[in-house]
């Protein structure tokens, strides 16, 4: 099964694009399904515009990634998806959006499909190695994980959207337009109420050299404002469950990143 909206008790469908030419489309439909997750892939720029699944707590399993190789998926043409030939022989990671440690659960076969498929190439954004595997790109990776150990939440279920966020003075590089920010939206229910938290992970671009990514920050922002940034709109009970002080709102610039994951009120 793919990203489930009624994975929560409360309904939460998968964001809507704004034009659907933005998209490729499958089959006429811009919603790619894998096992427990379903992205929308950017036709212009070849990786994903947002990537939905979901993560039962109760029913995670840990299956090595050992042995799996990274794949184009071949229900779509080479040309609209960024393969290997941007990955080799450079400081970029193979960076997953759907994290595949999220993916790995339920039952024997659907756990060890997941795992599988969470190496497709529409799963994948560049990213440097010192943010893919190292300190610096702590606090993102720890999000989902920080959930688990802090709250007591209905049925520990979680609902997870996230993706690039293009920009147009991205920096090309083997004719892809390398994004540097990204964003990922975390639902989850307390006491039969749906929250909402939702981040952006950005840098100073004004300081960038290509391939030397410096200084990852990772923001607390209110949903509109990556609605703003992306080309969709969330589901309007997503606003409404956001616990964002609207107060805070302002450019990225102005605010002061988070640095530890304690910082984040849940």
């Amino acid at each position: 099964m793919a990203y489930n909206s009624e994975f929560l008790q409360t309904k939460v469908d998968t964001p809507i694009l704004n034009d659907l030419n933005e998209a490729f489309l499958l089959e006429g439909s811009e919603i790619i399904d894998y096992t427990h997750f379903s992205l929308a892939l950017s036709k212009q720029r070849k990786f994903a515009i947002w990537v939905a699944w979901n993560i039962d707590g109760t029913r995670l399993k840990r299956l090595p990634r050992k042995g799996l190789d990274f794949f184009e998926d071949e229900r779509i043409p080479t040309s609209n998806q960024a393969g290997e030939s941007l990955y080799s022989r450079n400081p970029l990671d193979r960076g997953h959006i759907a994290r595949r440690a999220d993916l790995v659960w339920g039952t024997d076969a659907e756990a060890k499909k997941a795992n599988e498929e969470s190496f497709v190439f529409t799963n994948i954004a560049p990213q440097m190695a010192a943010f893919n595997q190292g300190s610096r790109g702590g606090v993102w990776g720890q999000l989902e994980t920080s959930l688990y150990d802090q709250l007591a939440m209905d049925r520990s279920r979680v609902s997870v959207m996230a993706g690039c966020i293009f920009n147009k003075n991205d920096t090309e590089y083997r004719n892809y337009q390398i994004p540097v920010e990204f964003f990922k939206l975390i639902l989850y229910e307390e006491k039969g109420l749906l929250k909402a938290k939702s981040f952006i992970l950005s840098q100073d671009l004004s300081q960038l050299e290509f391939l030397d990514l410096e200084a990852f920050k990772t923001y607390e922002v209110a949903p509109a404002e990556i609605e703003e940034k992306c080309f969709f709109t969330f589901d309007p009970v997503i606003d409404e469950a956001s616990v964002f002080d609207r107060q805070k709102r302002g450019l990225l610039a102005e605010r002061r990143p988070i640095g530890n994951i304690t910082e984040i009120a849940w």
